[in-house]
């Protein structure tokens, strides 16, 4: 197991953004935790998984931002470092209990520009993807306002932070996790970057 993960990394991304398939290669990474998988946790579109494990937020898993309530998605919370998925995490990293309880733990972000990232989701079934359910954003227009709003966030939170984007690419896992693991296919509009603290 790779000591050198922290009990959770808080990741986010906007729908449609392909953060789903960026963590699904993450949680190829020795010591991630992927006992959040169950059936209905799934959805497949494009031949592949999109989908699998807990995601938080609306219409999801309830956002809480106390430890228990967060790890309970999991059937083993003690077996390794938890991708914990949601896209309105960027609304609760600045509140105090959220610094109090999980100072420890890291941040990922993805951003994907909005009418990339809003087409995209639309393809990979919109309203009628099953998991996770996306009916509290109303109607399309809700949903592409979400996705600004969000991104604009995530763009923001990333300057106030000094963070540096990068391509997702397996060299980048290499240099933020110490492991060789392929990326299949690197996304030119797509960039990523980690807060490790």
């Amino acid at each position: 197991m790779n000591t050198n993960l922290p009990n959770r990394i808080f990741f986010t991304g906007v729908p449609g953004s392909r953060w789903s398939g960026i963590a699904q290669t993450l949680e190829q990474i020795p010591g991630m935790n992927t006992t959040d998988r169950r059936a209905e946790w799934e959805y497949e579109h494009h031949s592949y998984t999109g989908h699998k494990g807990a995601y938080f937020g609306p219409g999801m898993l309830p956002i809480a931002l106390e430890p228990k309530i967060i790890d309970d998605a999991w059937d083993d919370p003690s077996a390794g470092c938890k991708l914990v998925k949601s896209h309105e995490w960027v609304d609760y990293w600045n509140k105090i209990e959220f610094k109090e309880h999980f100072k420890d733990d890291w941040k990922m972000l993805v951003y994907r520009p909005d009418q990339s990232s809003f087409a995209w989701w639309h393809e990979a079934g919109g309203f009628q993807i099953k998991y996770p359910n996306y009916s509290a954003y109303g109607n399309s227009a809700n949903m592409l306002a979400e996705i600004i709003r969000v991104n604009n966030i995530i763009l923001n939170y990333a300057c106030i932070n000094n963070c540096t984007w990068s391509y997702f690419t397996s060299e980048w896992i290499e240099d933020n996790f110490n492991e060789k693991i392929d990326v299949v296919k690197v996304h030119p509009d797509i960039l990523v970057t980690l807060i490790k603290s």
